[in-house]
C-alpha cells in the first residue's frame, strides 16, 4: 500500500467546516483557526471547548443536525462523528460530489487527508503522522519533540530567514546559501538565543554573513530580531 503524500495546505481565508460539537471537534477547529481558516462548526450541541472558541469570536456556530447541502462552499471539511456511521457516509458522499478535502476523525478510509499532530515554533512547523493508525502515539511523539525543539527555535528560524534574504539580495547563489544554512545551524546562535543574548546571536550571524561576502550590521539584525520577538 502506498504511503500518504505529505503537503502543507494553505487554508488562510478559506472556509473550513467542522461537523460535530465535542472536544475532538474543538481541537480540529482550533487547528484550522490557527492556520487562518474561516471556521464554522455544525452540531446540535456544543462542548465547553467549542463554546470557548466561539466566545473568542474565532469560529461561527451553527446549531443544527448536519443535512445534505450544508457543506456547500467549504474548502475543507472535518467531521468528528465516528459514532454515527450513517452520518459518516452521508458526509463522505457529499464531499466526493463536491470535490472537497475531507477528514472524518478515526475513519481513515473516509479521509482524503490526515490531520497530523503539529508542533509550531514560529515559521517552523513539525507534523507527526501515523497515517491514521495511532493518533494518540503521534501526539506523544510530538510532545517528545517539544523538548528537542524549544520555543526559542522561533527566533532562531526568524534570524535565519533575515540572513537568507540578505544573501539573496547580495546575489549569493543557491548552493552557497545552502552552505550558509549548514554553518548557521552548527553555529552557537541557538545557544546564544537560549540565553536570551540577542546581541551575541546577531553578531555571530553578521560575522557568518561577512564570510559569504554580505556585510550587514549586527545592530540591524538585532533590531529585526527584536521586532519579531516583541510581536
Amino acid at each position: 500500500m502506498a504511503n500518504y503524500f505529505p503537503v502543507m495546505l494553505d487554508v488562510r481565508g478559506r472556509r473550513a467546516l467542522v461537523v460535530g460539537g465535542d472536544r475532538v471537534a474543538a481541537e480540529k477547529a482550533a487547528v484550522l483557526v490557527a492556520s487562518g481558516g474561516r471556521v464554522t462548526v455544525i452540531a446540535p450541541e456544543f462542548s465547553a471547548e467549542v463554546w470557548t472558541l466561539a466566545q473568542r469570536e474565532r469560529i461561527v456556530l451553527c446549531r443544527k443536525m448536519y443535512e445534505p447541502g450544508d457543506l456547500e462552499g467549504a474548502f475543507v471539511v472535518v467531521a468528528a462523528v465516528t459514532h454515527q456511521p450513517e452520518l459518516v457516509e452521508a458526509i463522505w458522499a457529499e464531499t466526493q460530489r463536491r470535490g472537497q478535502l475531507v477528514n472524518i476523525v478515526d475513519v481513515p478510509e473516509r479521509c482524503s487527508f490526515i490531520m497530523p499532530s503539529i508542533l509550531r515554533r514560529g515559521q517552523l512547523t513539525i507534523a507527526v503522522s501515523t497515517e491514521g493508525a495511532s493518533p494518540g502515539l503521534a501526539k506523544r511523539i510530538r510532545q517528545q519533540l517539544e523538548g528537542i525543539f524549544p520555543p526559542v527555535y522561533s527566533a532562531f528560524l526568524h534570524l535565519a530567514t533575515i540572513a537568507r534574504a540578505h544573501l539573496r539580495t547580495g546575489g549569493v547563489p543557491y548552493d552557497r546559501r545552502d552552505a550558509f544554512a549548514g554553518e548557521y545551524y552548527e553555529s552557537p546562535v541557538l545557544s546564544q538565543l537560549e540565553r536570551d543574548d540577542r546581541a551575541d546571536a546577531a553578531a555571530t550571524t553578521a560575522d557568518l554573513l561577512r564570510s559569504y561576502g554580505v556585510d550587514v550590521p549586527a545592530t540591524q539584525l538585532e533590531e529585526a530580531l527584536a521586532s519579531d520577538v516583541e510581536a
